[in-house]
């Protein structure tokens, strides 16, 4: 397979899996930390005006989704590259972390929160995850 075909498939197979990853932490998130009382977090709408109910334990999950999304998009990315494996996980992360830009300036979430998640969930565990890809694979 050609090799910029097979590095593209990585990145494509990465961001996907790592979606995957990330909205079912955020499906089981309600069954495990179940919002505050009255919030309707089924809707973006509801979602914003609930936000400031939320304690700290209810960004427990979104951080942990993002967090291990990228992780897992990370290590895949770099599994199936056919060269530049860690850049190509860096990427996954880059894609990731520009979700979380979009989704910071859509919902008023504390600003604690926005820098742990903005500094903390993208990049760092794309690192790692492109890193145990690279080891894993040789």
């Amino acid at each position: 397979m050609n090799i910029y075909v097979r590095n593209g498939l990585a990145l494509i197979a990465g961001i996907v899996l790592g979606s995957v990853v990330n909205m079912a932490l955020i499906s089981v998130s309600g069954s495990i930390i179940p919002p505050p009382n009255g919030a309707d977090v089924t809707t973006m709408e509801g979602l914003k005006a609930s936000l400031p109910l939320f304690e700290p334990k209810h960004f427990i999950f979104p951080f942990l989704a993002h967090a291990l999304g990228t992780l897992v998009g990370a290590f895949i990315a770099a599994l199936l590259a056919g060269s530049h494996r860690l850049k190509w996980a860096l990427g996954v992360g880059a894609c990731f972390l520009l979700g979380g830009i979009f989704n910071v300036m859509l919902l008023p979430s504390p600003l604690w929160f926005s820098l742990l998640d903005i500094l903390g969930a993208y990049l760092p565990m794309a690192y790692l995850g492109g890193k145990l890809g690279v080891k894993i694979r040789g």
